[in-house]
């Protein structure tokens, strides 16, 4: 059985119409799903009665379910959701000056296995479907719903590397981004990756006017691949020059993560080095202190 929360628009039209269906249909569903919040076909009274019986014969697209929900003092909410297969899923909503701002997990777990990052504690289990994605977003914006409230930024930097999950990622953020879906604006969108080159070149071909973030954390190759052992696969020069390209092909600006880790790379001479490595980039540098994991 097929999910409903897999689809971007375009493959619903066509899915539709290879069924002998309205296209336009799409777009009602759409609306059904994401404006209304009404995942029931049953209930979606504007189609037709055929069209209503496919949706239910052909699709289940249960939800997520909510284990438990914590809450910081600074209005940070950390959920855990649980999937159709048991497994758990943690999307955290971060309040800002500016908004409502929702950190989304791609993958079960981590492969790439960075020495300071939690997720990577335990091992890649499988990637998270678009659907299982996009109800991240869908389910907290619910809670939000009753607030009066509305997610205005995503940010792809929750448990796995994205661009790992390539397909399923970017088929989540054309749903997220569709006028017809959650319509949250690509700028407002940012995809957070350790440096897995063939990804960065594929994300700056499609020209999406998304962010891009790179967990960059060192200011040499010798430290990085201490610390980061993709870097062995993709050395720093290498990943500086797919950056390049990326600014060549989009007009966005570049974030740099760096966590600072003591007496590692947080002296005088590292900083300097790190502003030589990216002089003359559109880019900022988000400084982040450690939280010690165990």
């Amino acid at each position: 059985m097929k999910s409903l929360f897999n689809y971007n628009i375009e493959q619903l039209q066509n899915y539709l119409s290879e069924q002998g269906f309205k296209p336009f249909s799409a777009k009602q569903i759409y609306a059904w799903l994401y404006k209304r919040r009404v995942f029931n076909p049953e209930l979606m009274t504007d189609l037709n009665k055929a069209t209503r019986q496919h949706l239910i014969d052909h699709f289940n697209s249960p939800l997520l379910s909510l284990r438990t929900h914590q809450v910081s003092a600074d209005g940070t909410i950390k959920y855990l959701f649980e999937t159709a297969d048991k497994s758990l899923v943690e999307t955290v909503l971060m309040t800002h000056d500016y908004g409502y701002s929702i950190c989304v997990t791609t993958q079960l777990g981590c492969s790439m296995g960075c020495k300071f990052c939690a997720s990577g504690l335990v091992k890649k289990q499988r990637d998270l479907t678009t659907a299982e994605m996009v109800l991240q977003v869908l389910q907290v914006q619910q809670y939000l719903d009753a607030e009066d409230k509305r997610i205005s930024n995503i940010v792809i930097m929750g448990t796995g590397e994205p661009f790992d999950n390539y397909e399923q990622v970017m088929n989540f953020i054309h749903i997220v981004n569709s006028d017809f879906g959650l319509g949250i604006g690509a700028r407002r969108i940012t995809v957070s990756t350790c440096g897995l080159i063939p990804g960065i070149k594929k994300f700056s071909d499609a020209q999406l006017q998304v962010n891009l973030a790179i967990s960059l954390h060192a200011p040499n190759q010798h430290i990085r691949q201490e610390m980061m052992p993709i870097a062995k696969v993709y050395p720093l020069d290498q990943l500086m020059d797919s950056l390049k390209y990326y600014l060549s092909k989009n007009n966005r600006r570049l974030t740099f993560e760096y966590i600072l880790l003591k007496d590692v790379n947080d002296s005088i001479d590292q900083a300097q080095e790190l502003v030589q490595l990216i002089r003359g980039m559109n880019a900022y540098v988000n400084l982040i202190p450690y939280n010690e994991v165990d």
